[in-house]
């Protein structure tokens, strides 16, 4: 096996470090916008007395940062050639988010929101993997650009990790349907231009076949945002909706009629690897900076690196990133040879472990800084804030775990999934 990264994408990275700095950290220099990203950086991305929801010139500043890439030729990166992308490979994705995530805070890739000069844009792989030719035809083109999202509504109330107990209905009333229900932690949902909401159209609660899953315009009659859920990182765009009677046509099923918790699975795999690239790169951040800190500081005459009180922590956590860089590209490359289904088990190991480490790795660094680093005078308070919630969403440490015991303990089968997890 040849472990060496392809030339065209080193490459790459160094052509897109060259489009940060000729484009992407002159704007964040410029106007102040620095404060998006110093001390100052929650209140100013925080619309305090409108939810907690983004700032707009935070989200104005974020759209013009994706022009520009878009522009550059990098934003569509991993998107088909035909749709202007790069073909881009889900170890090429891996990487590039990495090496982003690595040179910690900036325009470049702000992991609070999924902002990225190389967009991870899911919304537009799942459209093109299960959208009708209809669907395509409508949004293809303005998913790839950046210029509507779709908002992801699969979570309840009642039911976080098991989604086939989802409460949610839709009934088939001639070529409309009729749904009832609630979804929580449906971000992004005060921008998206389609809420893809899962909901029970046939079986019994507990059946992974059954939930559908539809395109719904989130100013349909009876769509209501009932509150932004304020969390331990600000601003919030993490809504809690009700569905009281909401019509759709039966043109807006994405995918196959009951068949929705494949595509559930197909975003959970591609997303979870990316996040867990990026969780990868910010811990190595984090490490990074704290060995040179160390290096630098020297109280009671001599430098913090010299002790070992000091040198372990941090080598452990180099070491885990390393051999968790190993093991990314290893199901990044398992994804992209044989299918994001196929190399589910390994997906799950790198998330909840990449995840942790990135924690660990912004505590550790708040330590080795002192006082410095418990301020907000340092990103690792935000890093710290920001990466605990992966702990949580995109499925929790124990449902990763639970799922990686599934394989081992032989409960589950490699290939089509047999259930899920969600947010």
């Amino acid at each position: 096996m040849d472990f060496e990264l392809p030339t065209s994408l080193t490459d790459y990275l160094a052509e897109l470090d060259a489009f940060i700095d000729a484009e992407i950290k002159p704007l964040e220099e410029a106007d102040d916008n620095i404060r998006f990203f110093d001390h100052r950086r929650e209140d100013s991305r925080t619309d305090w007395e409108n939810g907690g929801l983004p700032t707009p010139e935070w989200e104005a500043l974020l759209r013009e940062v994706r022009r520009r890439a878009d522009e550059a030729g990098h934003f569509r990166y991993p998107f088909p050639a035909e749709f202007g992308g790069r073909d881009g490979s889900n170890l090429s994705m891996a990487v590039i988010r990495e090496h982003l995530a690595s040179k910690g805070l900036g325009l470049h890739c702000d992991l609070q929101n999924e902002h990225s000069i190389v967009g991870n844009n899911i919304g537009l792989l799942l459209m093109l993997e299960y959208g009708s030719a209809e669907q395509k035809a409508e949004w293809v083109d303005d998913l790839a650009a950046g210029k509507r999202f779709f908002a992801f509504g699969i979570t309840e109330p009642d039911h976080g990790s098991d989604a086939t107990h989802m409460e949610t209905t839709a009934v088939r009333d001639g070529d409309t349907w009729i749904i009832n229900g609630e979804k929580t932690w449906n971000t992004g949902i005060h921008a998206a231009h389609r809420d893809i909401i899962f909901a029970r159209t046939s079986g019994d609660a507990g059946d992974a076949r059954g939930i559908t899953a539809f395109l719904v315009d989130p100013q349909a009659d009876g769509f209501t945002v009932e509150e932004y859920l304020w969390t331990f990182n600000m601003p919030t765009d993490h809504a809690h909706i009700s569905l009281s009677e909401v019509r759709v046509p039966h043109s807006a099923i994405l995918g196959e009629e009951g068949r929705g918790l494949q595509i559930v699975q197909h975003f959970f795999n591609e997303n979870r690897i990316r996040q867990a690239a990026s969780s990868l790169g910010a811990a190595q951040y984090c490490i990074d900076r704290a060995v040179a800190y160390a290096n630098e500081r020297a109280p009671f005459g001599k430098k913090l690196s010299t002790n070992q009180a000091i040198q372990f922590p941090l080598v452990d956590l180099h070491t885990r990133a390393a051999m968790l860089r190993a093991l990314i590209h290893e199901t990044a490359w398992k994804m992209d040879k044989y299918g994001p289904f196929e190399a589910s088990q390994q997906v799950s190991m790198c998330n909840y472990q990449a995840n942790r480490l990135c924690c660990e790795a912004a505590d550790q660094a708040m330590q080795v800084f002192g006082g410095l680093g418990y301020s907000r005078h340092e990103p690792f308070e935000h890093i710290y804030r920001h990466h605990r919630r992966y702990r949580i969403t995109e499925g929790a440490d124990e449902i990763q775990m639970r799922r990686v015991a599934g394989y081992l303990f032989g409960f589950m089968s490699a290939g089509a999934p047999k259930g899920v997890e969600r947010k």
